[in-house]
């Protein structure tokens, strides 16, 4: 039902698009004031639970947005999943990094990180086309069903996970030699400010090519068919880049280089329009394979007490940017494509 939510709602529940605009926007607003306590909350009473909870609130998410009815209906479902979300991300990171350091498998977790968000990004390509092919065999009840099925398996999902122990070692036997690791060592829940350092070049990286991507959907002579083909090539580049970081070094300073030089390329862009397109897909590329890279610098210099948390400021600092970038490309004059 991923790419059926507005059709659902303004045709058959009959919200007015405006309606649904807003009702959406503050469900992303709730969800990035959210992300940081339900980090706090996972970090202080286990991720496993915080994973649990989260699919939880996913499956009753999916029940109101099938059966809740007008406005109302609508912003219930959209602050009971933007809290599902919440609760899940972050407790997701630091359950699979905790699980790899007590398999004595440290090394594996970006190469499981980038490979779970390749397989992510190539399933909901799929999901995508089967939620329509159901809906238009058996209609939108079936497509609900689905849906819901499919966030009760990860519930049960999260329920056979096991809450590890939490890592005591020495931080310096962690300590990968890189400066980026040394001069974060000491990391607690009292200072984010190294945790920033990793995270917002990324961000500002990603929010930029996101809206990017909206203001080319959104030019003057966009046609269906070639928005189609768009999002299904930039998906794919999502994809392939992810499958790239699967054996990159992790590295602060190559997440400034990263942002740094996607920035100048997009801004080549105004001076060559016809490089826009091909832009766009390279760098979903590139972030793609930034936000593993990422994930394992994070992981690596988070304490145990802050690895939830540290996910979760990285997704609040990514949606935050998107937000920005999108409502400042809103209001920039549109061009034929």
């Amino acid at each position: 039902m991923h790419g059926l939510y507005l059709i659902w709602w303004v045709q058959e529940k009959h919200v007015t698009a405006a309606s649904v605009a807003l009702i959406l926007a503050a469900g992303d607003l709730a969800l990035t004031a959210l992300e940081v306590p339900t980090g706090w909350l996972a970090d202080r009473f286990g991720h496993r639970a915080s994973l649990m909870l989260g699919s939880l609130l996913q499956v009753a998410g999916m029940l109101i947005c099938w059966l809740g009815a007008g406005i109302a209906g609508l912003l219930a479902a959209s602050l009971v999943v933007a809290a599902g979300d919440a609760f899940r991300s972050g407790a997701d990171q630091a359950l699979l990094y905790r699980s790899s350091v007590v398999l004595d498998r440290e090394g594996d977790f970006q190469r499981i990180e980038a490979r779970t968000r390749g397989i992510q990004q190539t399933a909901l390509v799929v999901l995508v086309l089967a939620g329509g092919a159901i809906v238009r065999l058996w209609g939108f009840a079936a497509g609900w069903i689905v849906e819901t099925v499919l966030s009760t398996i990860g519930l049960a999902v999260a329920y056979t996970m096991a809450e590890p122990p939490s890592d005591h070692r020495p931080r310096s036997s962690r300590d990968d030699g890189s400066p980026e690791t040394r001069s974060s060592s000491s990391i607690g829940s009292e200072r984010t400010w190294p945790l920033l350092a990793l995270i917002v070049p990324v961000s500002i990286l990603g929010g930029a090519t996101g809206a990017a991507a909206f203001y080319v959907q959104t030019a003057d002579n966009a046609d269906p068919t070639g928005m189609t083909a768009f999002v299904a090539i930039v998906t794919l580049a999502e994809a392939a880049g992810a499958a790239l970081a699967i054996r990159a070094a992790c590295s602060g300073r190559l997440q400034a280089v990263i942002a740094t030089a996607g920035l100048f390329a997009l801004a080549a862009t105004l001076v060559v329009p016809t490089l826009l397109v091909p832009a766009i897909v390279g760098l979903s590329l590139v972030v793609a394979f930034a936000e593993p890279v990422r994930a394992a610098a994070l992981q690596r210099v988070a304490s145990d007490d802050m690895r939830a948390r540290a996910a979760s400021i990285a997704s609040a600092s990514d949606k935050a940017c998107a937000t920005v970038a999108l409502v400042l490309t809103g209001r920039m004059p549109r061009r034929r494509s």
